[in-house]
C-alpha cells in the first residue's frame, strides 16, 4: 500500500515522476481517506458508477485509446450535461490529446458557466486560447 503523506512523484521509485499538465479533475482533489471506496474526496457528489467510469477514460487516455475514452466520457455527458468532472476531462481530451482547441475550449466555458470560480478549468482555457486564431 501507497505512503499517502507523500505524493506519488517524490517517492524513490524509478518510474516516479511529476503528474502532467491538465490531470483528470477527480484526480486533483485526491486525499487520504481510508473511510470511502475510492482515495479521494468525492467534491462533486459522484455515483459509484461515474467514479468507475472516469477511472476507466483515464485509463484508456494514458493508454493512448482516446476514441474509447471519448466514447465513455460522451456517454456520461448524456446522462448529465453539467457533471464538471466530464466537461474538464474532455476540454483535457480535445485539448491535450487531439490538438481540437475549439472543443476544448468549449468544454471550459461549459465548465465555468456552472463553476466560475474553477481556476484549473480557467487556467487550461486560457492555455488552449493562445492557440486558436
Amino acid at each position: 500500500m501507497r505512503d499517502f503523506s507523500t505524493p506519488i512523484y517524490h517517492q524513490t521509485s524509478p518510474a516516479s515522476k511529476p503528474p502532467k499538465e491538465g490531470f483528470i479533475m477527480a484526480r486533483l482533489l485526491r486525499t487520504t481517506s481510508a473511510m470511502a471506496n475510492h482515495p479521494f474526496e468525492n467534491t462533486y457528489n459522484l455515483s459509484e458508477s461515474q467514479l468507475q467510469l472516469l477511472d476507466e477514460a483515464e485509463d484508456l487516455m494514458i493508454k493512448g485509446a482516446l476514441g474509447a475514452a471519448e466514447k465513455i466520457l460522451l456517454s456520461m455527458l448524456k446522462g448529465d450535461e453539467e457533471c464538471i468532472p466530464v466537461l474538464s476531462n474532455l476540454g483535457h481530451l480535445y485539448g491535450r490529446h487531439l490538438s481540437e482547441f475549439e472543443t476544448a475550449v468549449e468544454y471550459y466555458d461549459r465548465v465555468l458557466a456552472i463553476e466560475p470560480d474553477n481556476a484549473w478549468a480557467r487556467d487550461a482555457r486560457r492555455r488552449y486560447l493562445r492557440y486558436i486564431d
